[in-house]
């Protein structure tokens, strides 16, 4: 081989070399995002007080008690269209980040010592009406959802009107079980009382205020003031037997 060969083909073999340098350059740039047991960013694990999706929330820290739909839980349920068109969207918040003291509902938000940041409980809040509520229902026909004293005298007669067939005589046995009793008295507030007497239990079959569906002949919807009363019986029987009702 002559001397003009041999640089010619010294310069091929450095060529080859820095070709095939580039190339495993280039191969390993554009495979480096999928390297063997490199985790997918995608399949990332959210830490609890990042996630933002409200089915996400409210699966996590809701249907235990509300149900997964909403409804057949130990709990009220929440995809309820009357109950939601008369809670208040402050009101929500305030339950979903403050708990109802006295009863197994917990505080939510993390500086009362529950798993939820701000933006979370907003969400939850937030969330409720839009998943549940459908069409607004009229609200000049609805009672209004804060509670205000009553009289427990003509609750008696509301009482015997609205809940006695389904309850018993003074609330004490039929087919729908005692509700004059100091622990079931005691675990509720009266707030919950008369949201209980204005959405019913649809879930369980429980009427709203103005349900005639097994009540008395002539049945008329509820007032505002008679659930008041009603309400106000119930909170009688609880402070017979001198317990402190929850918040």
């Amino acid at each position: 081989m002559t001397s003009t060969q041999t640089i010619l083909a010294n310069k091929i073999e450095s060529l080859s070399v820095f070709a095939l340098g580039a190339l495993a350059i280039t191969l390993l740039a554009a495979g480096c995002g999928h390297l063997p047991g490199k985790p997918d960013p995608a399949l990332r694990p959210i830490a609890p007080n990042e996630i933002t999706d409200f089915n996400v929330l409210f699966e996590r820290n809701c249907a235990g008690c509300h149900g997964r739909d909403g409804t057949l839980g130990p709990a009220p349920p929440l995809n309820d269209r009357l109950f939601l068109a008369i809670v208040p969207d402050a009101e929500l918040h305030r339950i979903v980040s403050e708990g109802r003291h006295g009863t197994s509902m917990p505080a939510f938000v993390q500086h009362r010592g529950g798993p939820l940041t701000e933006q979370q409980v907003g969400i939850l809040a937030a969330g409720l009406k839009p998943k549940w509520q459908g069409q607004q229902l009229p609200s000049n026909d609805l009672p209004t959802y804060a509670v205000s004293a009553g009289d427990p005298q003509n609750g008696e007669q509301v009482f015997a009107q609205a809940c006695a067939v389904c309850h018993g005589e003074h609330g004490r046995g039929g087919d729908a079980g005692t509700i004059n009793d100091v622990a079931f008295l005691s675990l509720i507030s009266d707030q919950a009382l008369r949201r209980l007497v204005i959405t019913g239990r649809p879930d369980l079959g429980m009427p709203d205020h103005a349900g005639s569906e097994g009540r008395i002949a002539g049945f008329q919807p509820l007032s505002s003031e008679q659930i008041n009363d009603v309400v106000a019986l119930l909170a009688s029987w609880r402070t017979a037997n001198s317990v402190s009702p929850a918040q």
